[in-house]
């Protein structure tokens, strides 16, 4: 616990807090560019992507092993990563524009080859006798033990620089997700923007490989955005929520991997990042399971209130024993069933409110379709002032008896 305490708070040492703090920046990224293809609806390319650097990094490792005897260096396994992905997104859109496949169907087709091929040459890099192949399976499933100084430096900055692009290009990002007509009037290109969309994302999958792994990668640029939206309605909230769920998953996650080496990081990231969307889908009070629980019980309430206090107006017999619980919870009737004087009140109130419902009906007959709860809840609640005094004057005339 204590060792868990020293690397959460940044006193674990130099390398494991840059490390974890690399880690937060890429989850931020991944969290903010995720939403965006998330509302763009183009979350599944992601996962192409990921699974789609998998034989650049290979290929440039082995060229690097061959050249140099040593494949690790970070920045040219990156930038065939990179190659590789990027190659595999044109491919993707190519096999979408040019054949009758759609966009699922190009995605698995592309991912099911690119990463097969980067499985065998995983096998011949394993058969290498240079290069110091150990650890290069780290970038499957992610690795943060033992990861050099320089290596840390460079994830972050990367990071870093992405979240700053990302900030920039967010309002043509929204534009386009939400109308792309309009975007196009204001003189946005939407080809360009979804091309520098994709190119955000592409950069944020292949820094993340050493973090949280190829395989896992996609879940950052995903859960964060779907547990953002049970907070929120807009999308620049949604983003800032995202991001921040997504630096905190990842800090968290290279906080308990950076414990032992053998934890691997990328797991241990999607699992905090679940335990956030599970919150999130529990306490949201929004959208929350927990939120909507409290909301069906009152409405719940709300009707048998109404329908017990019409039968105390018309003299009629409650039998139903969750609505007595109802009114004598709420002092509308006393134990024996008799209505107090409280509870007669309201149920001459309810009368009055049911022809009012009645007549605003007939009436503005489009308007109480829309309106929300109507005939169950107050109408004074619902309508403006000056249609309740009108329907009153209408009423005037006529008695509402119990």
């Amino acid at each position: 616990m204590d060792a868990f305490l020293s690397a959460l708070l940044l006193q674990a040492g130099y390398n494991t807090a840059l490390v974890t703090i690399g880690a937060a920046l890429l989850g931020a990224s991944a969290g903010a560019i995720g939403t965006f293809v998330l509302l763009r609806k183009r979350s599944l390319v992601s996962d192409a992507i990921s699974h789609a650097t998998l034989p650049g990094l290979c290929l440039a490792f082995i060229i690097m092993a061959l050249a140099t005897g040593d494949g690790r260096w970070i920045a040219g396994l990156m930038i065939g990563a990179a190659a590789s992905a990027g190659l595999g997104l044109i491919l993707v859109e190519w096999i979408t524009r040019r054949t009758r496949l759609t966009e699922d169907a190009a995605i698995g087709a592309v991912l099911a080859v690119f990463f097969g091929f980067g499985i065998v040459l995983l096998t011949v890099i394993q058969s290498l006798e240079t290069g110091r192949q150990a650890g290069i399976s780290g970038y499957l499933v992610g690795s943060t033990a033992g990861m050099l100084r320089s290596e840390a430096e460079t994830i972050a900055i990367a990071a870093c620089l992405s979240g700053l692009a990302i900030f920039a290009l967010r309002r043509p990002f929204t534009l386009v997700c939400f109308d792309q007509e309009y975007a196009a009037v204001r003189g946005i290109s939407v080809r360009a923007t979804d091309l520098a969309m994709m190119g955000l994302l592409l950069a944020i999958t292949v820094i993340g490989l050493k973090v949280a792994g190829l395989v896992l990668i996609v879940a950052l640029t995903i859960i964060p955005p779907v547990a953002a939206r049970f907070w929120t309605d807009r999308p620049e909230p949604m983003v800032i929520i995202a991001a921040g769920l997504g630096a905190t998953a990842a800090y968290i996650g290279a906080v308990i991997s950076s414990l032992d080496r053998g934890l691997p990081t990328g797991a241990l990231i999607v699992l905090v990042a679940f335990a956030l969307f599970v919150v999130s889908l529990l306490l949201s009070p929004r959208r929350g399971l927990l939120a909507s629980a409290m909301k069906q019980r009152a409405f719940q309430v709300l009707v048998h209130e109404r329908q017990g206090l019409t039968a105390l107006a018309r003299g009629e017999t409650i039998y139903d024993a969750f609505t007595l619980r109802v009114l004598k919870r709420k002092g509308l009737i006393r134990a024996d069933g008799v209505a107090t004087l409280a509870g007669r009140g309201a149920a001459a109130e309810v009368i009055r409110d049911e022809a009012r419902w009645s007549l605003y009906r007939k009436l503005f007959p489009d308007d109480a379709a829309n309106a929300a709860h109507h005939g169950i809840a107050p109408i004074v609640d619902t309508v403006p002032a000056d249609i309740i005094a009108e329907l009153d004057r209408r009423l005037a005339p006529h008695k509402v008896a119990p």
